[in-house]
């Protein structure tokens, strides 16, 4: 059992990354993703590579199944029990729009009010209960639930955070009656101030329970079926991974796992590379998602909206996601405005060159009319060739004709237009946030990624891009790089001064303990334990917090708690590295504390995936027109695999490999280095 398998489902394309620990070998695979059951796709990526699943030790999955749920709202049916008033939580939102200049804005919450069922009770902030629960009502409203045919229930009671009493004796009631293990409960998922985000986070768990549970139960069936007796574990948007059965219990952390898997990769390629600071772009077959790296460190932000109004409160690395992917559609609006996306052919039917009866042009499209994609040699190995002409009419069609230009034209102004998206969100993570993108490099994945490389540079003037040696399956590598990580959060609401030290030591000793059997109960090696705690503090008066990392010590899974001035110097020094100054006379507060357990997986050298041999003349496969600005060159086409360490090559040159196509434009220089990367810059530097 020595084979580590990654395997990232995306929109269009299931990537595969196979790592072989005893030789150190890599192997990739690319096949189309399988709809409307993904499984079949997964299962035979794997079994592309790998014949007997018995050798395997480990498969980590990055899965988009919970994010395509909540956007599509292809969840279950569900029902709420919740506090007496407080049915409309959900409903009422932070009196937030979906369009912030418009008048009025339709929200339908992901369950209706007619399942969303009040029950007396009642904890106060301070955690004093007022109301015991009425545990006859709770059980005849779950009852009605699943009478009226729903398929998980969310328990959300007010003030839970502070004394969970009531709503655990409600869901002890519910589970007793519940005919599945579909009941999800606010103070376990989510005990922090803030009605909304948590009764959100937690009703979209059960939203996501019976769609996210049934496709990894299949799964794993299917792999054990196939002969796998290893471990299965699932990338989680906070970069790390968890155990399935952990997954099926809080699929709302699967929420961007896919993608967080590529940023994970990204960072410790860039890393090893000697490039901490780096702009990582997945350009898929749907989406581009960007993400900022500075000096090896993911951005970590505590809640992200999936779409208006759906709020997960939980630790997810920074994505920013815009319709920007290969089979993006480009259309022009009534106004004569060239648009790409959101709308996607994904991969069913797919770009127009694909010859499965979409007639719409894609980016995909425009690349392959303009020479930049090679028509014989489609990635994926689904397809033996790509329709250019059929590409070439639809351009004319739907972009040329309407804007009166020729098909070529036409061709370079979707790319431009995407180019020109795709820069905005590389600014946003980058420029808009305060760090300067000249000492950022920028390292373009998934499929489509490398086509655009050259023109981030221009457009954003980034320093260089860095090509991984497989960029099209970055993020099943991710997946096989990623630790395991385990969040916690609890809310304390004190005030600094008279902070009860035991009680914060004791919330800190409960999660290290609920992180180090997670660990224990792994079967994965880990060559380090890590844990690290955060507060969220502010002024009193002050809505917004500022996070306050700690210094604690943990010996043999035993927590020192920090003192109050220990507390009191590490809020002051953050807070006076966010805005510049503190307040005199402040009154300083304590809102929440977050905790972290992590295990580090061993990290696989990256050098084995570097060319061995080889020589730029026998990597020269020949050369093909393609057009850059306006008019044709004859660019040369190499075998990308086939270059070896140091070769430069000069643009424009097109290297191709199986799972992607890498552009170097004219002006550009591209060289091989010791990990079989190619760092993309300007030919006079």
């Amino acid at each position: 059992m020595s084979k580590m398998i990654g395997v990232d489902v995306g929109g269009t394309f299931t990537d595969i990354f196979v790592l072989d620990e005893a030789t150190g070998l890599a192997q990739v695979a690319k096949v189309p993703t399988s709809r409307p059951d993904q499984s079949a796709g997964f299962l035979s990526g794997i079994n592309s590579r790998v014949d007997d699943l018995s050798t395997v030790s480990v498969v980590v999955h990055g899965t988009t199944a919970g994010t395509n749920a909540l956007l599509e709202r292809k969840g279950a049916k569900i029902g709420v029990i919740t506090t007496e008033g407080l049915r409309d939580v959900l409903e009422m939102r932070r009196r937030d729009r979906p369009r912030t200049w418009g008048l009025r804005g339709d929200f339908t919450p992901v369950v209706d009010r007619a399942q969303r069922l009040e029950v007396p009770e009642r904890t106060l902030a301070d955690g004093t209960i007022r109301t015991p629960v009425d545990l006859d009502a709770v059980r005849e409203a779950a009852r009605a639930l699943i009478a009226d045919d729903c398929l998980a229930v969310a328990i959300l009671f007010a003030n839970a955070y502070a004394n969970p009493e009531n709503e655990a004796k409600a869901v002890e009631a519910v589970r007793a009656i519940w005919p599945n293990a579909h009941v999800s409960c606010s103070s376990e998922i989510l005990p922090e101030i803030r009605e909304f985000e948590r009764f959100s986070t937690t009703a979209l768990n059960a939203y996501l329970q019976p769609e996210v549970s049934g496709y990894l139960g299949r799964l794993e069936k299917a792999l054990k079926n196939g002969g796998f007796a290893g471990e299965f574990m699932i990338v989680q948007s906070n970069g790390g991974v968890m155990d399935v059965d952990t997954a099926a219990r809080l699929p709302v952390r699967t929420a961007l796992s896919g993608p967080a898997a590529g940023v994970i990769a990204a960072g410790y390629i860039a890393q090893e590379a000697g490039f901490p600071d780096v702009i990582t772009g997945d350009m898929g077959g749907t989406s581009f998602d960007v993400s900022l790296i500075a000096q090896g460190q993911s951005m970590l932000s505590p809640q992200t909206s999936i779409d208006f109004a759906m709020v997960v409160r939980s630790p997810m690395i920074e994505i920013t996601t815009i319709g920007a992917g290969g089979g993006s559609i480009a259309w022009v609006d009534k106004g004569g405005l060239l648009n790409i996306g959101p709308e996607s052919a994904g991969s069913t039917p797919g770009p127009v060159a694909y010859g499965q009866g979409n007639t719409r042009p894609t980016v995909t499209d425009a690349n392959v009319v303009l020479g930049r994609i090679d028509p014989d040699n489609p990635i994926g190995g689904k397809l033996t060739r790509l329709d250019v002409e059929s590409a070439e009419k639809a351009i004319l069609e739907h972009v040329g004709a309407p804007l009166g230009l020729d098909a070529l034209t036409a061709a370079e102004a979707i790319l431009r237009v995407a180019n020109s998206r795709m820069a905005g969100a590389l600014r946003l993570v980058s420029i808009e946030r305060g760090f300067d993108p000249k000492r950022f490099a920028f390292m373009p994945f998934g499929g489509g990624g490398a086509l655009h490389a050259g023109a981030m540079l221009e457009e954003v003037g980034l320093a260089r891009a860095i090509v991984p040696r497989y960029p099209g399956v970055t993020s099943a590598m991710g997946c096989v790089i990623a630790d395991m990580r385990q969040d916690f959060v609890q809310t304390l609401n004190a005030m600094l001064d008279g902070i009860d030290t035991q009680a914060l030591g004791a919330h800190m000793q409960r999660h290290v303990d609920a992180g180090l059997a997670m660990l224990d109960a792994a079967r994965t090696t880990f060559e380090a334990r890590e844990t690290s705690f955060t507060l969220d503090m502010a002024y009193l008066g002050q809505t917004h917090t500022v996070s306050v990392p700690l210094t604690v010590t943990v010996t043999d899974g035993i927590v020192t708690p920090p003192t109050e001035s220990e507390l009191g110097v590490a809020f002051d020094t953050a807070y006076r590295a966010t805005y510049g100054r503190l307040l005199a006379g402040g009154v300083r507060r304590v809102i929440n504390l977050r905790s972290a357990v992590t295990g580090k997986r061993p990290r696989f050298d990256l050098s084995t995936l570097a060319p061995v041999g080889g020589t730029i003349e026998g990597a020269h496969k020949g050369s093909r027109r393609v057009y850059f600005g306006g008019n044709w060159h004859d660019t040369a086409i190499y075998a990308r695999l086939e270059l070896p360490v140091g070769a430069l090559i000069s643009g424009p040159a097109i290297l191709e490999q199986p799972d992607t196509t890498v552009l170097i434009e004219p002006g550009l220089k591209g060289r091989v280095d010791a990990f079989g990367n190619t760092l993309i810059e300007r030919a006079n530097t």
